[in-house]
C-alpha cells in the first residue's frame, strides 16, 4: 500500500480530508484548509502519482487510490471525516467511504460526473493517435471560464500535463470504467451524509458549461434518485474548480453541511 503524501492543520471534530482530482495536487485545497484549519482538523492529500507520491506502479486506479486513503485515515486516527472528493476525487472519497466507514462523517462530492461507457474507446483511441497530451490540455482549458485568474488556469494545465502518461491514460480508464460498473451501485450504499456542491457539466457537444440557475443534469438526477437525502448546492457561472475560482462560496456551503452534520 503506497503512503499518500499529505499536508495537516488544526484540530477538531469532524476532521476534514480534501482529495484533489486527475492531475491536480493538494494545493488546489490551500483555501479550504486555511479556512477551516482554525476549527477543525483539516487534511490534503496527494493521490498517488500526484504532488509528492509516487506512483504505485502496477495499480493505476480508482480503487487503488481509494484503499490508500482508507488506509491514511486508519493510520492518522482523526476523529470520523468529512471526505471532500473534486472530480476523479469523488469517485474516490466514495469508494474510501466504503473501505473505512467508521473513519467516516460525511461526503462531500465537488462537481462529479458520470462518463459514458463510449468514453473509454474515444480516450483509448486519442492514446492509440498519440494525442494524450493534447486531450488533457483540452479537457483542462474547458474547466476555467473567463472570469477565473489566468495564472491559475496556466498553472493548472501545466501541472497536469506533467503527470506520468501511464499513470494518467491508466486512470482516465479507469475513471470511465469506475463509473460504468460501480458509481451507481456504491452511491446506493452510502449511508453517510451526502453533499453535492456542482457547478458544471458536460454537454451535448461533449463541452465543459457552466451551471445555470433552476438547471439540472443527468449527473444531478442520479443523485436524487439513488440518494434521496443527499444535499445538493449548486453555484452557477463557476467552471470546475469551485475552490479555486469561488473559495468563498465554496467554503460557506461547506460549512453549512457541517453545520447541519452537528
Amino acid at each position: 500500500m503506497a503512503s499518500l503524501h499529505y499536508i495537516a492543520s488544526g484540530e477538531g471534530a469532524p476532521a476534514l480530508v480534501f482529495v484533489h482530482g486527475f492531475g491536480c495536487s493538494h494545493t488546489d485545497w490551500q483555501a479550504q484548509v486555511a479556512y477551516f484549519s482554525p476549527r477543525f482538523a483539516a487534511v490534503a492529500v496527494d493521490l498517488p502519482g500526484h504532488g509528492a507520491t509516487p506512483a504505485p506502479g502496477d495499480d493505476n486506479s480508482i480503487e487503488r487510490c481509494a484503499a490508500d486513503l482508507a488506509a491514511l485515515l486508519r493510520a492518522l486516527a482523526l476523529p470520523p471525516a468529512v471526505l471532500a472528493g473534486h472530480s476523479l476525487g469523488c469517485r474516490v472519497v466514495l469508494e474510501a467511504a466504503q473501505l473505512a466507514p467508521q473513519h467516516v462523517a460525511g461526503i462531500v462530492l465537488v462537481d462529479g460526473s458520470q462518463f459514458a461507457p463510449a468514453a473509454a474507446q474515444a480516450f483509448q483511441d486519442r492514446f492509440a493517435a498519440g494525442e494524450y497530451k493534447p486531450l488533457v490540455r483540452g479537457l483542462f482549458e474547458q474547466m476555467f471560464t473567463s472570469r477565473s485568474d489566468s495564472a491559475t488556469v496556466a498553472a493548472a494545465v501545466e501541472r497536469a500535463l506533467m503527470l506520468s502518461e501511464d499513470v494518467g491514460q491508466a486512470l482516465l480508464l479507469s475513471l470511465v470504467r469506475y463509473d460504468v460498473e460501480r458509481l451507481v451501485s456504491v452511491l446506493q450504499r452510502t449511508t453517510k451524509p451526502l453533499l453535492v456542491l456542482q457547478t458544471t457539466f458536460v454537454n451535448e457537444m461533449r463541452q465543459r458549461a457552466t451551471l445555470r440557475p433552476g438547471q439540472t443534469t443527468p449527473y444531478l438526477d442520479l443523485i436524487r434518485a439513488t440518494v434521496p437525502a443527499a444535499r445538493i448546492e449548486v453555484l452557477c457561472d463557476v467552471g470546475h474548480f469551485p475552490q479555486l475560482d469561488a473559495p468563498a462560496d465554496t467554503n460557506h456551503v461547506l460549512e453549512r453541511f457541517l453545520a447541519g452534520l452537528a
